[in-house]
Formats: C-alpha cells, sequence, structure tokens
C-alpha cells in the first residue's frame, strides 16, 4: 500500500480551521522575520552614470575600478566575468564591490555607458533617475590625454545635456537632489560626514557647516559629479612632440580646477596599469566604505600624473598658488555664461573669436591657451602658401596633363632644332663632332656621334689577359700611336741618327699595332 509522502505540517493541520487573532499574530510574526532576512541579505544598488570617452576607455576605466584581487577571486569562486554592452546608445554593465579580505561583497554597482553627447539619448537617461536611485547615483565623465584642448567643450556638452535631463525630472526627484546637494555640501565641512564615511570632528553640539567660499557649489548639478583624465602616461608624449612644458600642464590643471569647483566636483587623473586613487575615490562618493580595512583619500596636487582632487577640498586660493596670473574669478564667471547656453551648441566655423565672445567665454580662452596642434600645422601651412585658407585646390587632372604636354611639345621643337644645327655645323666643318663635343644648347653631343665610339662608350675599355697580366687594349694602342708619333716627329739636329734609327728599328711595331686594332674590333663586335 503506498503510503503519501506529502510533508505537511500537522500545526497547520490541527488550527487549519480555527481563525484566531493568536493564529494571526504568529503569521505577521513569520513575515516580518522573512523579511528583515531578505533585506539583510539584499546587496546595496549603487548606479554610476559614466558619460565621454570611447568603448575602449569605458573598459579602462571598469579595469582600474576593479582590482587584480577581486578579479582573482571571481576565478576562483568559477564565475564569469559579468558582460559589457556598450557599443550602441546606451550601454549597461555590473561590478560587485568586495570587501579588503576578498570574501564579502558590499555592494554592487550597475553602470550605465553613454559615449556621445546627443539631445536624443536624454530620454535614456532619465528614467534612471528615480527618487530611490538620487542618492546611490554617482556621475563619472571621462577625458582623455590624447587631446586636452577639447576637454572644456567636452564638459560644457555633457553638463548641457545633463540640464535637460535634470530640468525634466517630477518634483519627487527634484526634492531628492535638492536633500542630496545639501549632504554633499556638509561634507567634511564640520556640519556632516567626512568623505569617507566616518563623521566629521565638531567642537560641540552647536557646531554648523563652515561658509562656502567663492566659486564654489555655484552651479550644483543635483548629482554628485566626478571628472577622470585616462592616459597620463601620454603627458610624455605631448612633451616630445608638441613641446609642452610644466606651464601648459598647470593652466590645464587651473582651469578644471576652476570650473570643477562651481559643482562641487571631484578630479583624478588615472595611468593604465599603474595603482591611483580613483576606487577610493568612486567608493567614498557612493558611501561604500569596507568593514575591514579603510583606504584613506587623500589629495595631490604636486605629482601632474597623479592629480587628486577631493570635492570641498578645493579652493581659489590654492588655485592661484599653483601659478601666478591665472584669473581665476574670471574664468569662474565665464563659465557660468557657458552653460547659459541652449543645447545643442551650434557648431564653430573655425573663425578666431572676437574679444567680447572671448571674455565671455571660459572654453574660448582654454582653447586659445590650450590650441589643437592639428589646427597649428594647417594654419602654418596656409601661411606659407600666402593664403587665407586652410583648405588647398587641386587642378583637374585631364586640365594638368594637357598643360604638361604644351611643356612636352616646347621641349620635342627644341631638341629638334638643335638637332638641325648640329647637322648645318657638320655639314660646313665636313668633319664629325667628336666624342663629349657640347652642343648648340650648352649640352653633350649624346646621339651626334657616331655609332663605333657609342659602342665603345656603352662596353667600356676592352681588356684580355696576357701571360697572367689584365691587360688593357685602347692603353697599349695609345701607346704604340704615342711611339710612333714620337719616332716621326725628330729633332733636326737628329735627323740622320733618327734615320738610322729607323732602318734598325724592327719592323714588328706595325705588326703589334694590327693586331690590337684587329683584337678590339673583334671584342666590340661581340659585345654590340
Amino acid at each position: 500500500m503506498a503510503t503519501n509522502t506529502n510533508r505537511f505540517s500537522t500545526y497547520t493541520a490541527a488550527s487549519g480551521g480555527s481563525e484566531s487573532k493568536d493564529g494571526e499574530k504568529k503569521k505577521d510574526m513569520w513575515s516580518s522575520m522573512l523579511d528583515s532576512v531578505a533585506s539583510g541579505k539584499r546587496l546595496p544598488e549603487k548606479n554610476l552614470l559614466v558619460l565621454g570617452g570611447t568603448v575602449e576607455s569605458q573598459r579602462d576605466f571598469l579595469e582600474a575600478l576593479s582590482t587584480s584581487e577581486s578579479r582573482q577571486s571571481l576565478d576562483r569562486q568559477n564565475s564569469k566575468i559579468p558582460p559589457f554592452a556598450n557599443s550602441f546608445a546606451l550601454g549597461y554593465t555590473y561590478h560587485d564591490v568586495l570587501d579588503a579580505d576578498q570574501e564579502d561583497i558590499l555592494a554592487r554597482i550597475s553602470l550605465y555607458l553613454l559615449t556621445t553627447p546627443s539631445p536624443s539619448f536624454s530620454s535614456l537617461i532619465q528614467p534612471l533617475l528615480t527618487p530611490q536611485s538620487i542618492p546611490n547615483t554617482l556621475i563619472v565623465i571621462l577625458l582623455d590625454w590624447s587631446h586636452p584642448w577639447r576637454w572644456m567643450r567636452q564638459l560644457q556638452e555633457w553638463i548641457l545635456l545633463l540640464r535637460t535631463v535634470l530640468v525634466g525630472l517630477s518634483n519627487e526627484c527634484t526634492e531628492a537632489m535638492e536633500e542630496v546637494m545639501v549632504g554633499w555640501r556638509d561634507r567634511g565641512r564640520g556640519g556632516g560626514t567626512n568623505l569617507d564615511g566616518t563623521s566629521a570632528v565638531t567642537g560641540g553640539e552647536g557646531d554648523v557647516a563652515l561658509p562656502l567660499g567663492p566659486g564654489e557649489w555655484e552651479d550644483a548639478l543635483g548629482l554628485p559629479l566626478c571628472v577622470v583624465c585616462q592616459n597620463a602616461q601620454k603627458m610624455e608624449v605631448l612633451e616630445k612632440t608638441h613641446g609642452w612644458k610644466e606651464e601648459e600642464f598647470d593652466v590645464v590643471l587651473q582651469y578644471m580646477r576652476t570650473v570643477l569647483l562651481r559643482h562641487g566636483a571631484s578630479l583624478v587623473y588615472t595611468t593604465p596599469n599603474l595603482p591611483s586613487q580613483l576606487q577610493s575615490l568612486i567608493h567614498s562618493s557612493l558611501g561604500i566604505t569596507s568593514l575591514l580595512k579603510r583606504q584613506p583619500l587623500k589629495h595631490n596636487v604636486i605629482d601632474r600624473d597623479k592629480i587628486v582632487v577631493p570635492p570641498n577640498w578645493d579652493s581659489w586660493g590654492k588655485i592661484r598658488v599653483l601659478r601666478e596670473g591665472f584669473e581665476v574669478e574670471g574664468i569662474s564667471n565665464a563659465w557660468s555664461v557657458d552653460l547659459n547656453q541652449d543645447f545643442p551648441l551650434p557648431e564653430t566655423n573655425g573663425e578666431p573669436a572676437d574679444e567680447s565672445e572671448l571674455a565671455s567665454s571660459a572654453v574660448l580662452q582654454y582653447e586659445q591657451s590650450i590650441q589643437d596642434p592639428s589646427v597649428d600645422a594647417l594654419v602654418l601651412a596656409g601661411q606659407n602658401s600666402h593664403t587665407t585658407k586652410l583648405e588647398v585646390e587641386t587642378a583637374d587632372t585631364q586640365a594638368f596633363l594637357g598643360e604638361q604636354l604644351t611643356y612636352l611639345e616646347a621641349l620635342r621643337k627644341k631638341m629638334e632644332e638643335a638637332a638641325r644645327a648640329a647637322e648645318g655645323d657638320m655639314s660646313k666643318g665636313g668633319g664629325t663632332p667628336t666624342r663629349g663635343g657640347a652642343g648648340p644648347m650648352g649640352e653633350s653631343d649624346g646621339g651626334l656621334a657616331d655609332p663605333a665610339s657609342r659602342v665603345n662608350d656603352h662596353i667600356g675599355p676592352v681588356q684580355f689577359n696576357m701571360g697572367g697580366i689584365q691587360v688593357d687594349a685602347d692603353d697599349m694602342l695609345n701607346r704604340l700611336k704615342n711611339r710612333q708619333a714620337y719616332g716621326s716627329s725628330p729633332e733636326p739636329d737628329d735627323v740622320e741618327a733618327e734615320q738610322a734609327a729607323e732602318e734598325a728599328k724592327p719592323r714588328g711595331t706595325e705588326h703589334l699595332e694590327a693586331f690590337f686594332s684587329g683584337l678590339m674590333n673583334r671584342k666590340g663586335a661581340k659585345a654590340g
């Protein structure tokens, strides 16, 4: 006989028909206990809105945010790295923050990635900002040291895009952003918590937050902002190829610190495969603190490739100290004017701005101080060609070939006239021009020489081996001719002696000359 294997509670079966108040209390007790356990196991959710950069640089940012120890721990646990989708429109991935012992997960960060500041993408960002997610959201703007002359304009475009998104949020979201901004302004100022999550040290119960300095939090976005400047190793390339000096690097840093001070934002430089404070800055900005070991966040404005400027640390006085002559107040006010423009920004025509536009725009002043080397090269090329245009107009191919044809026809006529003039000289003189003579055009006679001389010039000297000795036939023949000429023109006083010497001289000289002449003719015929 089969038995019923279904397990059931005897307490439930015995009291199923009763609806006493004690049963309802026990049921509420169990549900509350289960809810508390579930909430205890639920990971804190944090959001990162990563703007700017490329597909590759966004991957580099995620790798810099993830330590090597955490990746090794994931491999030991046979866990897969989360997928990274950022090739189209709004990308997404997530990252689990591990504790110092690489065992416990402190929080899960959801990364939403966008590479292009297009107004059409604003509808994709708005659903991410809710009253529940705003207190746990951080905005990150990625810049690259490959083209630092674009930084101010890139910042302007991203902040204008964010403003169009934040303005269209609901009233509940606006109230949540106001509370977030108040908390951020109080961090590290004596009225709230420090950036690393610890409570600020106060002297008494009546202590309040320190007042804001000039230019601080003038244009709060409603969300915390962090600017990451990647690939700091390319500073050396700017020094070697573009002639940058410390002055240019200081000017870039002063501009960035001045405009970010108005938003209460932080700044950090990073280098691939080198340790940095990026992880500590992001975690502290999101309120993620380790239970075992806390990483202190320290400012650094001395090492030019390891710059770290935490929020609520900078001021106009600290910016002026970096390099004298920088108009921090004028740049700060001009940045507020740049943020009052309509978005999207109109395209620039490349013409230089007038003095009034330059004075009222921090972007134009920055681009005048930090110029694009490629634009400078084009301007220099335009000046060398005595034109005010940067483009070079090229002639039509057929027109160019036709012009070259006229040049070739004129050259051919000159050569024909020179040949006719040389033939006339030959007919008048009754002889042939010597080798190496100059023609009417001041050039070598070239083709006017006889064919035998051209063949001799082509094949070079005729040589042969005689008894193991290399003999030059031309040189030997010339010596024989000189000997004959010397013998045929004696001095008057020695006529009788010469006649006697000729009678006594053997007839072998004529035979040698004939032998070498025949040998040269035979060698030249074979070579031809």
